[in-house]
Parts: C-alpha cells; sequence; structure tokens
C-alpha cells in the first residue's frame, strides 16, 4: 500500500507547480554562521495576499504603470518577491513575452500552491513558481534583470538577511523596485529614508525614486554597489521621529556603535 502512496503523492505535488524549467541552483543558500541584526522598527503582519481586486487596479492602470517606469521589456527575466495571488506574475509573464521568464516567490505554502495552480491552468510557460523563506527569497544566482517587491517590503521579518541573501540574484546593471506607501511599517508601508537606509547598509544604492499614487505610494529602485558586506558588519537603522509636529519627514539614521 505505501509503495503505491508515493508516486500518487509525488504526482499531487508536481500539480502545484508550472510546467516550466527548474531554475538553476541557487548558490546563496549556503550556512552562514554570523549573525544579522534584527530590524529596529515594527514589521507588519502578513494580513491578506490580496488588497484590493485585480480589476480594480487595473482600472487605475497600476501594473503597467509599474512596469513601464521599472524599465521591464520582453526578453527580460523578473522576479516578482512576494507574489500573492499572482497579480504582478501574470501580467509581467506578458509583458516579457515567450522570451523572458518570471519567477514568482511567496513564503506562504498555501498561497505558493494557489499560484501554482493558477500558473499552470493559464499555461503560463514563461512562468516558475517558487516557495521562499522569510529571511530567504531563495533565488538562483546571477538571473535577474528585475526584481519587484510591491507592497511586501514592510512585511519582510529580517530585512537585512533577506536583502544580503537578495543580492547574488542580480545581473550586472539589474535592478531592485520597490513600491511602497510612506508611512509607518507597522501601518503597511514604509518610510523612503527608511527603505533607502536599509538597502544601503546591505550595499544597494538608491538610483531613482518618485511618486506613484496610483499604486498606493511611491516607487524606488535600487542597484548593488561594491561588495557585498559581511553579516556581522551590517548595522541595523531606526527612525528618528521628530517631537516637532511641523517636521514631515523622518529621519533613516544607522545605529552604529558609539
Amino acid at each position: 500500500m505505501l509503495t503505491m502512496l508515493v508516486p500518487a503523492l509525488a504526482l499531487l505535488a508536481a500539480g502545484c507547480e508550472a510546467p516550466v524549467k527548474p531554475p538553476q541552483a541557487n548558490k546563496t543558500e549556503e550556512k552562514v554562521e554570523a549573525r544579522f541584526p534584527a530590524a529596529d522598527r515594527p514589521v507588519a503582519t502578513i494580513v491578506s495576499s490580496r488588497w484590493s481586486t485585480e480589476e480594480a487596479r487595473d482600472r487605475l492602470n497600476e501594473a503597467e504603470t509599474v512596469m513601464d517606469r521599472a524599465g521591464i521589456k520582453p526578453g527580460m527575466t523578473v522576479a516578482d518577491i512576494g507574489a500573492g495571488e499572482g497579480y504582478y506574475t501574470i501580467r509581467l509573464a506578458s509583458r516579457v513575452g515567450e522570451d523572458g521568464r518570471v519567477l514568482a516567490e511567496d513564503i506562504v505554502p498555501e498561497v505558493h500552491q494557489a499560484l501554482g495552480r493558477r500558473v499552470a491552468r493559464e499555461r503560463l510557460d514563461n512562468v516558475s513558481v517558487r516557495l521562499g523563506l522569510p529571511e530567504d527569497p531563495r533565488l538562483p544566482e546571477n538571473s535577474f534583470d528585475r526584481i519587484l517587491m510591491v507592497h511586501m517590503y514592510h512585511e519582510i521579518a529580517e530585512p537585512y538577511e533577506f536583502l544580503w541573501r537578495m543580492r547574488p540574484s542580480l545581473r550586472a546593471g539589474g535592478e531592485v523596485i520597490v513600491v511602497d506607501a510612506d508611512r509607518a511599517t507597522e501601518n503597511h508601508g514604509t518610510p523612503p529614508a527608511l527603505l533607502e537606509c536599509e538597502f544601503a547598509a546591505v550595499g544597494y544604492k538608491l538610483v531613482r525614486r518618485e511618486e506613484m499614487r496610483r499604486a498606493g505610494g511611491y516607487i524606488a529602485a535600487f542597484r548593488a554597489e561594491g561588495d557585498r558586506p559581511a553579516p556581522e558588519t551590517i548595522r541595523a537603522c531606526r527612525i528618528d521621529r521628530p517631537s516637532d509636529p511641523a517636521v514631515p519627514q523622518p529621519r533613516a539614521t544607522g545605529d552604529m556603535p558609539g
């Protein structure tokens, strides 16, 4: 009985994945003994994989606007981090075309499985689906022209380790694109100064940032610069909240020793 059950379970698991080529081995998954700093600010809870209907978001032309400003073109390889139900995944697949590739990642097993079924149902042969970890997106090395993180950065529990492990997956000239709201992380947003500080702590440089109200706040693009820092040298950022209400923008400062 057991010998009959094992193949059946294997087939069931295979049905949750899109029928695409498996990604190459991820060399960034090596065990790192050094400790990464904890986030020195609240981390938002993952409340839902959907914050609005796809139809409502399309009426605002959200995905097309984000992809345009992110410079996503046919033939590119793109990672959709925190893909949820696949709003961006589906539209990215159409934008990059048959010569491009999309990897959709999520850390919630049920969401990952549901997205895999959707990708298979819609026969998106240029999309693969991957289950990530809270501290590691588990992306293949030197693979992506763009990495999208839309309305999810504030939910990353270990931002420094996550960004550190994600960094080698960028190709030369590749960019990480963050879309978020300019509000406190506990309110499901990320102040731009804090975002820039946390990325800079892991060796990313802000190359542009602009308002994007239709997508819920702003869009920012980062590139890896210089060597990836050793984990033990990374210092957490914090928000200094001014007591003067006339000062609208908090400052993000590195929590350096001394």
